[in-house]
């Protein structure tokens, strides 16, 4: 892609104006090659770049001066990753079921679905169009799901969970496992609380590999539109989360937080 081209659909200004430059993918300001394209967000790797060999980089409006173009605007974190968004093309998996996907007669799936081999879906589920199931993962009845949901492998969403649209799941997430819910009997022994609540997901929420959202005991686990949750967090029954939050990794929260 030309630097005047990625320049406009970045909104970035080009320094200089009339640098022709073919680049063709993002990389790392200490091992860019010629051809790439890097990027500075802390003052501490401004020294490398001069000696960086990337043909152009992406810089703060105020960044000084080199001998190299420069995309130039106010958020470099966000014009980073629209930049590997538009030079680096994601695989896209094949359109169609798995013969060896097992799927309830009364489940609806929408259009231009990808379901992956030994998928599971229980009866009465809903998933909208575009949804992509890979391999291993395994829908509990009565599930909602809307479109261009995403769920990689061994992710297990449990029954009555609802899940909103463009949702994705990294592999090994379990969305809806019961609530660790117990109360003493008159022996004084553990018995346990029925969790008969569900887990809410709104729309464009990303949960990361091997975490876990708990259904509430009664009622439901909320996580709010645009959160993002790393790898190895615990979200515990009865939890609501806001919108935009972020969990960092092995964050845990205990329930009803």
């Amino acid at each position: 892609m030309k630097l005047k081209e990625l320049a406009e659909k970045l909104g970035a200004r080009l320094d200089p104006p009339d640098a022709d430059v073919e680049v063709s993918s993002v990389g790392p300001i200490e091992s860019a090659k010629p051809g790439q394209i890097t990027f500075i967000t802390t003052a501490k790797y401004a020294p490398l770049a001069k000696s960086t060999q990337a043909s152009a980089l992406i810089v703060d409006e105020k960044f000084p001066v080199v001998e190299k173009p420069l995309l130039r605007l106010k958020n470099t974190q966000y014009a980073y990753a629209r930049a590997v968004e538009l030079l680096h093309r994601l695989p896209q998996e094949t359109r169609g079921i798995h013969p060896t996907a097992v799927i309830d007669s009364s489940a609806k799936i929408g259009p231009n679905a990808s379901i992956g081999a030994y998928v599971v879906i229980g009866p009465g589920v809903e998933i909208g169009e575009n949804c992509t199931l890979h391999p291993h993962v395994v829908v509990y009845r009565g599930v909602k799901i809307g479109k261009n949901f995403v769920a990689h492998s061994h992710v297990s969403i449990r029954e009555g969970c609802e899940i909103g649209n463009h949702v994705l799941l990294h592999n090994g997430v379990i969305i809806g496992s019961d609530g660790f819910g117990f109360a003493k009997d008159d022996k004084g022994e553990w018995y346990k609380i029925p969790q008969t609540g569900t887990v809410v997901i709104e729309d464009n929420v990303e949960v990361q590999a091997n975490s876990c959202i708990d259904r509430a005991s009664l009622g439901a686990t909320r996580v709010g539109r645009n959160t993002k949750v790393d790898n190895l967090a615990q979200v515990g029954h009865n939890c609501i989360i806001d919108e935009n939050s972020l969990l960092c990794a092995q964050v845990g929260l205990a329930g009803s937080t």
